[in-house]
């Protein structure tokens, strides 16, 4: 759908201005079409449709929005995120309401968000995220752009030589164990057979010397000396 401000929409049509077109994903009815009433009455970015995550994916690649609005609190807002990169790459990702401190900034960053809006943030902030985007910046607050550098600072610290041995793909499948999905559920986000994730999953336990996929979590998210975890699902506190 369409929300547009009359006068907005006037607006720009007298100064000829090309505003970026977003789409808003959320869950929530109340907060997407808040969020598109307050962006809309801002006037600078055009609300192409706010939508939950079920329809989410078809809209995208009809709309080929420039960014799509992801709220932090939707379910399985990474792999959704994941999806999104998947299905229209030109499209930036821009998370909102993220709550949970570095690991979950670092989590939606390794999933292809592109700009963050903390749970405290405002409308003009988001938009300054959207415009810092789309210019291929990375736009977040100096907290969390300290959290952020304290959290990699933390990952190489802690890297023991175990998880080392795994491959690009083994801790990328590793990362999901820890979130919780299944191998039918990471077959599908890695578009994978499910024999290809078990061999994964098993050779993961072997080098992590684990039995259980409960302890590949647990090595990934044990504290460090400082207290900071391993990769967390981008969600709210």
């Amino acid at each position: 759908m369409s929300l547009l401000d009359p006068d907005a929409s006037a607006r720009n049509e007298v100064s000829g201005a090309s505003k970026p077109r977003v789409v808003i994903i959320s869950n929530v009815l109340l907060y997407r079409e808040g969020l598109a009433a307050s962006l809309t009455k801002d006037g600078r970015l055009e609300v192409a449709s706010a939508l939950g995550s079920g329809s989410a994916l078809a809209a995208i690649q009809a709309i080929g929005p420039d960014a799509v609005l992801l709220d932090a609190s939707t379910s399985g807002a990474l792999i959704l995120a994941r999806q999104v990169r998947a299905c229209c790459p030109s499209a930036r990702l821009v998370g909102f309401g993220i709550a949970g401190g570095a690991d979950a900034f670092l989590a939606c960053a390794e999933a292809g968000v592109a700009a963050f809006v903390d749970s405290n943030g405002t409308v003009s902030e988001l938009v300054a995220a959207v415009e810092g985007a789309l210019r291929g910046e990375l736009r977040c607050s100096p907290q969390v752009t300290a959290l952020l550098c304290d959290r990699l600072a933390s990952l190489a610290d802690t890297r023991d030589s175990s998880a080392e041995t795994l491959t690009r793909r083994e801790r990328e499948i590793a990362v999901l164990v820890a979130q919780g999905l299944s191998n039918k559920e990471i077959a599908s986000d890695l578009n994978i057979g499910p024999a290809t994730v078990k061999n994964h999953v098993h050779n993961i336990l072997d080098k992590l010397k684990v039995r259980r996929r409960a302890a590949i979590a647990a090595h990934l998210t044990r504290p460090a000396p400082n207290g900071a975890k391993g990769p967390a699902e981008c969600r709210p506190a």
